[in-house]
């Protein structure tokens, strides 16, 4: 076990620093499209129901694994020769939040709702990819180090993202609460700010890798074995892009369905990739048998690559071998079982985060109150206890950590409850979101540290956006509905936070069930 003077060691290391300011422009998107666009709407009359279903453009947080490959890969013209792989993506997805952000100043609720959905979709990409990059870059700084120092880049990157989303996302709503201030006027300001974070990824350095060559390498190896198996080659060039395609249909609402099988369309959807994937892995295990054999003879195919064989050897490469990678390692078993949780353990959280500025607002409390309790308050609260949870964390390990930090949020959920009954209460109001926030921050530090370790160094971009959303992705779709379920409630707000504190308590279960084999990953990663 970990002193206290050696834990806080971890914490002069200077990288920190920078992981903190990444932090704050990765949680900033989330006020533009989030607490900020929710505000604005609420204001402008729309329904719960209306407000939860516009959250739906979050769904990009929850898909972004299927481009993330790409930041491992792919170079920006001018921009990753000058500065990087990684500040390059980086330095574009902030440009494209930018010019999004104050294009939305220009745009009116009550007559260009869709074209507020369309910009609040493309800040939601670029935000979601930005994510990509930040993740990948924290990762790559500190892969020469253990899982105790990911615990403390965790800490940062939590208080950061918070600070980014709470303390920075109380300015609309300090603004909007004057008179003179509309809140298209307030998007100009965010707008502003989030130029203002692109100053970190100009003066930060780029983190040393090898990843070029290990990709290159697996890259020949398919390149060698293909020119034998050009039907195999047509074939992944169509599943790849199909599986995407169709997890993107049923993330964007599956337009175009016949009502008679609306019913039916998440199991038709499901069958439908399972499938895909299925034929995918038959692919890969057959190449990679190949390639075995190859290594092992040390021969080469006798037949010319054409430009398909090595088109699919770029896929290949690219989309399925960080995937491969993670469950090979694993094994199938764990690899589903990790999986899993990541996804069980940010299913309350889902429904209570979506829904809760417009429980503020119902319950009495004005913009200025949700600016100064639920913002500032969770700001302060989320930088200490990031801190504090991380401390903890280095000292007893990643998993109890984990354990603790989600029973905490489960019981958090229930002072919701009582601010449903008892009204609008300034003192509950910030001891519920005191409260909230040391639990969140508690547990997203081990939650983030979890992730990190589980990567490998040359695909951290694709791994860990692949684990990350996952857990948005209850936060992202089935928040999403939460409004619906309020609603069905017939607004029983209280009853609403009671079954949100009830839903953290699966994944605890299920980590019990895997912690031995995480233990195993965790020991080995500091190896």
């Amino acid at each position: 076990m970990q002193t206290i003077k050696s834990t806080l060691q971890y914490f002069k290391n200077k990288k920190l620093l920078t992981i903190f300011f990444f932090g704050v422009a990765s949680g900033f998107p989330w006020v533009m499209i989030g607490s900020a666009m929710t505000g604005w709407l609420k204001d402008e009359g729309l329904s719960r129901s209306s407000i939860g279903l516009f959250g739906l453009i979050f769904a990009m947080y929850s898909i972004n694994f299927l481009w993330s490959p790409l930041a491992d890969r792919l170079r920006i013209p001018l921009l990753t020769q000058k500065f990087g792989l990684r500040r390059s993506w980086i330095m574009s997805t902030q440009l494209l939040i930018v010019l999004c952000a104050f294009q939305l100043s220009f745009f009116s609720p009550e007559n260009q709702l869709h074209l507020m959905a369309l910009f609040g979709l493309f800040i939601a990409i670029a935000g979601a990819t930005q994510d990509i990059a930040i993740d990948a870059y924290r990762i790559d700084i500190l892969s020469d180090q253990n899982s105790e120092a990911m615990a403390a880049g965790s800490a940062m990157a939590t208080s950061g993202w918070w600070t980014g989303y709470a303390g920075l996302g109380s300015i609309p709503f300090i603004l909007v609460s004057r008179p003179e201030w509309q809140w298209h006027e307030v998007f100009i300001v965010l707008a502003v700010i989030m130029a203002v974070l692109m100053i970190t990824a100009f003066v930060v350095s780029e983190p040393a890798s090898n990843r070029a060559k290990v990709l290159d390498n697996i890259q020949q190896n398919f390149v060698n074995v293909l020119p034998n198996h050009t039907l195999a080659s047509y074939k992944v060039v169509l599943i790849i892009p199909t599986i995407i395609a169709t997890i993107v249909y049923g993330n964007i609402g599956y337009p175009g369905l016949p009502e008679s099988l609306k019913d039916y369309r998440f199991a038709l959807l499901t069958f439908t990739i399972v499938g895909l994937i299925a034929l995918l892995i038959k692919q890969l295990i057959s190449l990679n048998s190949q390639i075995a054999q190859q290594i092992e003879r040390k021969t080469l195919s006798s037949t010319e690559p054409k430009r398909i064989h090595r088109l699919t050897a770029w896929l290949l490469t690219t989309m399925a071998a960080p995937i491969q990678e993670f469950f090979q390692r694993n094994g199938v078993r764990l690899a589903l079982s990790i999986l899993m949780f990541i996804f069980l353990f940010k299913l309350g959280e889902a429904y209570l985060g979506r829904m809760s500025i417009v429980f503020y607002r119902e319950v009495g409390f004005s913009n200025e109150d949700i600016a100064y309790y639920s913002k500032l308050i969770n700001w302060g609260t989320t930088i200490v206890f990031s801190l504090i949870g991380s401390v903890f964390t280095i000292r007893f390990g990643i998993l109890k950590g984990l354990f603790i930090g989600g029973i905490a949020m489960s019981a958090s959920n229930l002072l919701f409850a009582a601010m449903a009954m008892v009204g609008p209460n300034k003192a509950l109001f910030a001891v519920t979101v005191f409260v909230d926030g040391f639990t969140s921050a508690w547990g997203s530090v081990a939650f983030v540290a979890l992730l990190s370790v589980l990567c490998n160094k040359t695909f951290t971009a694709s791994q860990y956006a692949l684990m990350a959303s996952l857990g948005t992705f209850g936060r992202v779709m089935l928040g999403s509905y939460s409004g619906i379920f309020v609603d069905w409630l017939d607004g029983n707000w209280a009853a609403f936070f009671v079954m949100t504190s009830l839903m953290v308590i699966p994944s605890l279960l299920f980590l019990y069930s895997i912690r031995k084999q995480l233990t195993r990953l965790i020991e080995q990663q500091q190896t």
